[in-house]
């Protein structure tokens, strides 16, 4: 697949018209946080590439050499309507702990999942693949056999979801089954504690627990603080009931608005809340947080109404997602509104550990980091099914996948081969052209 030949002034406002709708509103209402997340993705062509899902869609639609409207190859009317990630980078992967108590390494921040075509998820893991090996100084040919193991891995894993093996009994990242740089982020997760986190984020105030000032801490006034109350009201209707074991654990102590922002969320209300643990000792209170629920990318591209008319807002997409693709999730996890707009809630987690590119260089380390996360692929896409307790998927999804993949075993690697490299020099000439535009000031609202 050869890359589409723009000229990069052509290209300059196809990136500018993607913000555009992206982006929008939210940088209107907040340019400075915009500043900081652009400064971020200025830092490096992957940098770029995780915060630009909605140019990715964009060029996988677009029928201009990356992808197509109708289609393509392994998808049908099942493989095109399977719960996907959305975002799934190579750096969208980490720990944490779920609800039986385990801690887990694998797929995590689910802000873009959505339904979709199963190849949009592997496509857009295998260019960061190719964007990550580049700047590691890897071959081309590297670059093809580390996309072919994620190939190989992910097939072979829901091949042997599909003929027989539950998700249950197909062993997760664990500390007893993880190697390398994965079970290196479960001994760091394990090694941090619920109270290093309290200590970074409040102080005892009058013999309790209370959020500490700064450190991107908001005060709020009356009005919002009584807003954010009433969405934590409704927030609780919608945990499990697995989750509502004791209700002192939701005794309020405090609440704050929050300032500083990762790649994906600028511009998005957030707010933190300190609850009562599970005792009156001070040292096991959680935090949790509720954060406006983005519009994913993929949603522009999926024009199916049934999809869309699933869920109720952006939060409860976001959640319901979640639940569906990762087995055992936050027991924290629910949605809420305020302000009219939907929003997520979860743990702010003790636990959260995410893999590390930088110290993993070696050749054949990678390709064995790469390889777990083409299984963890599989296990999530395996995961959204008829079995997850959602009607919008009522079949097999690794049945479908499996079949789809059988009919054309020869073309899969290949497709992701060829994908990753083309798209892999797309975005690298994209950041060029991005710094361009915002270095010289030719970001509209900035």
């Amino acid at each position: 697949m050869s890359v589409p030949q723009l000229d990069d002034e052509h290209r300059g406002e196809q990136i500018l018209a993607v913000f555009d709708t992206a982006f929008g509103e939210l940088l209107a209402a907040d340019p400075a946080a915009f500043r900081v997340k652009f400064r971020k993705m200025a830092a490096s062509a992957f940098a770029f590439y995780r915060g630009t899902a909605g140019l990715f869609y964009h060029d996988l639609t677009a029928n201009d050499g990356f992808g197509s409207r109708r289609g393509g190859p392994f998808l049908d009317d099942r493989t095109s309507r399977v719960w996907i990630h959305g975002d799934l980078h190579a750096e969208n992967f980490g720990t944490y702990m779920d609800a039986t108590g385990r801690l887990i390494f694998n797929v995590n921040d689910f802000d873009e999942a959505y339904v979709g075509p199963f190849t949009w998820d592997l496509k857009r893991l295998s260019a960061s693949l190719a964007l990550i090996g580049y700047a590691k100084a890897l071959s081309d040919d590297q670059i093809t056999e580390l996309v072919e193991v994620y190939a190989g891995a992910y097939r072979e894993r829901v091949h042997a979801l599909a003929t027989g093996a539950k998700s249950d009994e197909v062993p997760p990242f664990t500390l007893d089954t993880a190697q390398g740089p994965l079970l290196d982020a479960l001994r760091d997760a394990r090694s941090l504690t619920r109270f290093g986190l309290l200590d970074s984020m409040t102080e005892i105030r009058d013999f309790e627990r209370r959020f500490a000032p700064g450190g991107g801490s908001v005060e709020l006034d009356a009005a919002t603080r009584y807003k954010v109350l009433a969405a934590f009201d409704g927030y609780l209707e919608t945990l499990p009931e697995s989750s509502l074991t004791r209700p002192d654990s939701y005794r309020v102590k405090d609440v704050v608005g929050r300032r500083g922002i990762g790649i994906g969320s600028a511009g998005l209300p957030s707010y933190n809340i300190l609850l009562e643990g599970n005792s009156d000792a001070l040292e096991n209170d959680v935090v949790i947080y509720i954060k406006q629920a983005q519009t994913p990318a993929v949603s522009r591209h999926v024009t199916d109404p049934a999809i869309r008319d699933y869920f109720q807002h952006e939060g409860h997409r976001t959640v319901i997602s979640q639940r569906a693709l990762q087995a055992h999730a936050d027991p924290w996890l629910g949605w809420t509104e305020l302000d009219g707009a939907g929003q997520l809630v979860a743990e702010v987690s003790p636990y959260a550990v995410d893999l590390d590119w930088g110290d993993i260089d070696d050749p054949e380390e990678i390709a064995g980091v790469v390889a777990d996360l083409g299984r963890a692929t599989a296990t999530m896409h395996a995961a959204a099914d008829d079995q997850s307790g959602e009607s919008l998927v009522p079949f097999s999804t690794e049945r479908a996948i499996d079949a789809a993949i059988a009919a054309d075993e020869d073309g899969f690697a290949p497709l992701l081969v060829d994908f990753a490299h083309a798209y892999g020099a797309r975005a690298r000439a994209d950041h060029q052209i991005f710094v361009d535009l915002f270095r010289n000031g030719r970001i509209p609202g900035l």
